[in-house]
């Protein structure tokens, strides 16, 4: 059967899909209490429980992870003796950010240059209806060749690490020939993409007490000891003048040896303003995708409306380091609290709580799910080869997954291209790119039954 098909079914499709993105985007579904209802969350997975029982999936299941999240679960058995795909996405968000920098509301998906905008557009409520695109293309052209299991994770953008847990504690229900995580993205929009690396993740919490109480700057500025600026050095420290991660025992040298980034692209993915450097050194590939980065993602801090003449008995700052493949994110997390402890200036108290873990993720690119992904992508953006690049950012449960059935193959591909402005505001997804996957991961279904039949 050839693929103009699929190709056809899935352009009849995307209307129903945009349809459906709109529902599920209007969720406000950050995994975060503190920050929107837990309610707006178990709306979301009801929904992508729903869709799934729509689909005709058997045994769909809302699974209570032990992060107080919920992970939405289902199979869809195929013909017998066929290989079993897990298809994965999540349907938690990020924050919005500051609500009043969208040009359109965040949880309302709103169309503009030919793109959907939308908090979870891309990232990854847009890699759950492509899931469900090609299936329900291949059901439309004579049915799914594999059984598939789907997951949708609740709490991946915190970093909680529930379905890693919940996995663990229940090692059968995820078990799968091969895996399809829709969560990383093409190299740009009609470049096709299959993500080879991760960097895993470790997330620190640190607080610095200083004084019983905050003080008036100008009776005691200039011998009290201010936590705030204590904290301000502290995490100084973890950079070099050029901007390199400079954590104490922390290798920072590795290159990244395949695709590479041109600076200028770069330059302009990341929207950084003229005459304003690049930090690091050594090619951009090495940096985003080889090397180590430490982020300060938040400061409690007094705000500039409404602050007054003191200094500050405590400061408190969330710390984020993304580790490369090659280097162990525990290991990586003691050096980092080891850094910190060891450069806390004037004696200030320190406390440190890790908030969160993931290790780094390398896929084996040389296997069978890989060469037929790349044939399935060559039909769905005619003229292109798939590439292979890294990806600076960290998916836990990658590796939780190589771990628990080190047989399986594991691919990543997505809907997160740099003009989709994940974690920013103004997040989009190019309805284009999600068609093209859709057909992609629709082909590479039908092809990887068929390799697995030879």
């Amino acid at each position: 059967m050839t693929a103009r098909p699929i190709s056809e079914t899935v352009a009849s499709l995307m209307p129903r899909a945009k349809a459906e993105l709109a529902e599920l985007v209007a969720f406000r579904s950050v995994a975060d209490p503190a920050q929107f209802p837990k309610s707006e969350c178990e709306a979301a997975a009801a929904w992508v429980a729903d869709a799934l029982r729509a689909e005709d999936f058997q045994d769909v299941a809302l699974l209570d992870t032990p992060d107080g999240t919920q992970s939405v679960y289902g199979y869809l058995p195929g013909p017998a003796g066929a290989p079993t795909v897990l298809l994965y996405a999540h349907y938690d968000v990020q924050p919005p950010l500051d609500e009043s920098a969208w040009i359109s509301p965040p949880f309302e998906l709103t169309e503009r240059d030919g793109r959907w905008f939308g908090r979870g557009a891309a990232d990854c409520k847009g890699g759950f209806i492509m899931h469900l695109l090609a299936l329900r293309a291949l059901r439309a052209n004579g049915g799914v060749p594999v059984s598939v299991k789907v997951i949708a994770e609740g709490s991946e953008e915190q970093g909680t690490g529930g379905l890693e847990r919940y996995a663990e504690a229940h090692p059968e229900l995820l078990a799968a020939d091969t895996v399809v995580i829709g969560d990383t993205g093409n190299f740009r929009v009609g470049v096709p993409t299959v993500t080879a690396t991760l960097r895993g993740m470790a997330m620190l919490r640190v607080q610095l007490d200083t004084l019983q109480g905050n003080l008036h700057s100008g009776q005691f500025g200039g011998a009290a000891p201010d936590a705030l600026a204590a904290m301000i050095q502290l995490l100084a420290s973890l950079r070099a003048e050029d901007g390199t991660t400079t954590i104490d025992g922390l290798a920072a040298d590795a290159e990244w040896d395949g695709l590479q980034y041109p600076e200028d692209e770069f330059r302009e993915d990341a929207k950084v303003l003229d005459g304003v450097e690049l930090i690091g050194s050594g090619s951009v590939s090495d940096r985003v995708w080889a090397r180590p980065a430490v982020t300060v993602i938040g400061i409690d801090c007094p705000p500039v409306v409404g602050s007054t003449p003191s200094l500050q008995a405590s400061a408190r700052a969330q710390v984020s380091l993304r580790v490369p493949p090659g280097q162990d994110a525990a290991e990586a997390a003691k050096l980092l609290t080891a850094h910190l402890e060891s450069h806390t200036p004037w004696g200030a108290r320190i406390s440190i709580e890790q908030v969160g873990q993931g290790q780094a993720f390398r896929a084996d690119t040389t296997s069978p799910a890989y060469a037929a992904m790349s044939e399935a992508m060559r039909v769905a953006y005619p003229g292109e080869e798939m590439q292979t690049a890294g990806m600076g950012g960290s998916i836990p449960l990658c590796n939780t997954l190589a771990t628990l059935y080190p047989q399986a193959e594991i691919l990543l591909i997505g809907l997160s291209e740099p003009e989709a402005q994940i974690h920013a505001v103004n997040e989009s997804v190019s309805p284009r790119e999600l068609e093209r996957l859709s057909v992609a991961e629709a082909l590479f279904l039908r092809n990887y039954a068929e390799s697995k039949k030879a």
